[in-house]
This record gives C-alpha cells, structure tokens and sequence, in this order.
C-alpha cells in the first residue's frame, strides 16, 4: 500500500514537472515573434522600457545583467531606435534606488535628461509593464533586457493587452541560478495573470510620454508615485 502511494505520488510530481517545463516552453514560443537580439532589426518605437535590477551584487561586484541593460538603452537611443527612455524599478530604500542609479549611469552616457523618464513603482515585472499602459500611457513600446527576462515580460503585455517589443541585450555566461530563478517566476506571473488576476500594486495620476518633467538630483519620488503615497503602500504590506 505504502509503495502504491509512493509511486502515486512520484508519477503526480513526475507530470506536475512536466507541465510546468511545457509551460516555461510555451511562453518562449508565444514571444518569440517579438524578440530582438540584432539593434538594426529592432524596429522604431517612441518609448523604449528599461528594467531594472540592482548595479550592484551585494559582494560589490558590478552586476554585468545591469551593465548590459544600460548599454543597451544607451545603443538603442543613440541609434534613433527609441526618442524616450522609461527607467522602471524599485525604489525600497533611500540608499536603494534603481531608476535614479540607472538615470545617473545614462546621462553619464550621453542621454539627454529631457528624454528620461522615472517610474519608481516597477516593483515586479507586471507592474512595469502595466503601469508603462496605464500611468505613462504608452501601449506600444520596447522593452530593454536579456532574453529571458523579454519573454516573460513580453507573455504579461500579450495577456494584458499591451503592444511591445524587446530588445535582447546579452546575458553573462554563467547564469544557471538565474534561469532556475526564472523558471520560478513564469510560473509565478501565469498565476498572476490567469488565477489570481493582479494589477500593480500602485497606479497613481496619468502622466504621458512625451512630457517635460524636471526631477531634481536628490529627488526621492517621482509625481507617479508620490512619498506619501510609496508610504502608505508599505503600511499596507505590513498588515
């Protein structure tokens, strides 16, 4: 009896395994229309959608995902390929902060300040690209970041209704524990969209592209998602 249900139970994790491979499959194959790895093939869009992750790993070293995603924007912009530059992420702590950091490195590179815009509530994936519909109204744009990351960000827009694109930029060699992580987070986000149907967790006022905003260097906020506003929102998380 016991070795029935051992063997029950293996066959059940055997296909669950199976299932969710087919559905990390899937998501590549529906995308992959909309992915670009060659500049030159990438078409023309207006606003192109920078992801965003940390400069940094926490042993300080430089984290080659971000460098490539700057270089990306900065060869995307420079080429004509994108007029405006949207810098979605997360903005946990005052010394954490990754639209600031990736709008210092851009400027640096010669991106005229005019052309960036912050959105400080990419918190997830889904919420940078919805909000890039519904806050920055913008509904055909590209997305900036490795292939993997394209894809399932690519799979939300679909979902959602949302015209994009992606520019692949490269990915470091060594990136097993990223695509594992990966895999985790496609099964995670087709929750998200069929299940348990979730928004961003923050929209805020309407403010479209193109349009002139000056943020100040030591800013902290954006108009999207106001101090008070980011406050209140983590209270709620916290109940």
């Amino acid at each position: 009896m016991l070795k029935r249900l051992f063997y029950s139970l293996l066959i059940i994790i055997g296909l669950a395994v199976i299932a969710a491979l087919c559905l990390d499959r899937w998501i590549s194959w529906k995308t992959a229309p909309y992915v670009y790895d060659e500049l030159q093939d990438l078409p023309y869009r207006q606003v192109g959608v920078v992801l965003g992750t940390a400069k940094y790993y926490r042993t300080g070293v430089i984290n080659q995902y971000y460098q490539y995603r700057i270089q990306g924007a900065l060869n995307a912009y420079n080429s004509g390929k994108v007029n405006y530059l949207l810098l979605s992420g997360d903005n946990a702590l005052q010394s954490y902060n990754e639209p600031m950091t990736m709008r210092k490195d851009l400027i640096a590179g010669g991106v005229d300040p005019a052309d960036i815009v912050l959105d400080y509530a990419g918190f997830r994936t889904l919420d940078s690209i919805v909000r890039t519909r519904k806050v920055f109204d913008t509904n055909d744009f590209i997305i900036i970041t490795q292939r993997f990351h394209c894809e399932r960000a690519l799979f939300i827009a679909l979902r959602m209704g949302i015209q994009a694109q992606c520019y692949a930029v490269p990915s470091p060699k060594n990136m097993m524990t990223v695509r594992i992580r990966e895999f985790g987070a496609r099964l995670g986000a087709l929750a998200d969209l069929y299940i348990f149907k979730r928004e961003p967790r923050f929209l805020g006022p309407l403010v479209p592209i193109p349009a002139m905003h000056e943020v100040p260097e030591d800013a902290q906020a954006y108009p999207a998602v106001t101090p008070e506003q980011l406050l209140e929102l983590q209270k709620k998380e916290k109940k």
